[in-house]
């Protein structure tokens, strides 16, 4: 399996590529905006890729529900450090958005994906996306970013989340974008309580069934400190084994706040893999 991302191409048969989080929000779940100030968040981005992160991914407002945040702020925000990014570093960037205005400008500056957690909820996101050449997540999610989900409920969980990535995967290659650049996301704890993220953990076969590399955006998420009964920053084993059982089953992206330790996982399934295709 190729997964193309700008000019850069990787062969994912067994390997999986790990994506770093360079949050631009003063709110972000997990650090709090620890890394808000420019000089800080530069810092952290040269730790990332140091650190051997295969592409870095750059949101500038966070999933959950919280203060408004408007597209200019949004975009002051984002742009500024993507074009910062492209200068610095020889690593694809994602920037995590649901707006195609956003995306379009990110591009602009160098960006060369779009991670999109809304599932193509914006009808400009594709044609801004294929009309330059980039690649796009898409990632499933049962009402919409920053809208509270408290008590999901699902008839065929893995069935539905299957042929919602299925239909927006379609969705854009019917828009002129190839394969290789189509990337899909179970969307952990978006619209999904403890039970339901683990499953979908579980099924990550299946999921990648569907022929498109399956991102895991399990790193410090609510579904493992709950499974482990303790605090966010003290489940650094919890996402080492959901990377690693995520691979096995066919994840083939890490989207990971500690880069170091999901690369090792993803070294521990490669040869995995390998073992098992020889």
């Amino acid at each position: 399996m190729q997964l193309a991302l700008g000019p850069h191409t990787f062969d994912v048969t067994h390997r999986a590529l790990v994506m770093g989080i360079l949050n631009r929000t003063p709110d972000s779940f997990f650090d709090a905006g620890e890394y808000w100030d420019f000089d800080d968040f530069l810092r952290k981005a040269a730790q990332l890729v140091d650190d051997g992160a295969d592409f870095l991914d750059v949101g500038g407002v966070k999933a959950g529900p919280g203060d408004e945040v408007s597209l200019d702020e949004e975009l002051e925000r984002v742009v500024p450090a993507i074009e910062a990014l492209a200068r610095r570093f020889d690593v694809p960037i994602s920037v995590d958005t649901w707006s195609a205005e956003v995306l379009r400008a990110s591009i602009e500056v160098g960006a060369v994906v779009g991670n999109d957690i809304s599932g193509f909820g914006d009808p400009d996101y594709l044609p801004v996306a294929a009309a330059a050449g980039a690649s796009v997540i898409a990632t499933h999610i049962r009402l919409a970013p920053r809208v509270a989900d408290p008590d999901p409920h699902y008839d065929d969980l893995v069935g539905e989340v299957a042929e919602f990535l299925a239909e927006r995967a379609a969705r854009a290659l019917d828009a002129g974008i190839p394969a290789e650049r189509i990337v899909v996301d179970a969307g952990m704890d978006l619209g999904k309580i403890r039970p339901q993220s683990l499953a979908l953990l579980e099924a990550s076969d299946r999921l990648a069934s569907l022929g498109f590399p399956l991102l895991l955006s399990a790193s410090n998420k609510r579904f493992l400190f709950e499974t482990l009964e303790t605090e966010r920053h003290q489940i650094w084993a919890g996402t080492n084994a959901a990377h690693v059982l995520g691979i096995v089953k066919g994840c083939r992206i890490l989207r990971a706040h500690d880069v170091v330790a999901a690369r090792r996982s993803a070294h521990i399934a490669a040869r995995l893999l390998e073992a098992q295709a020889a």
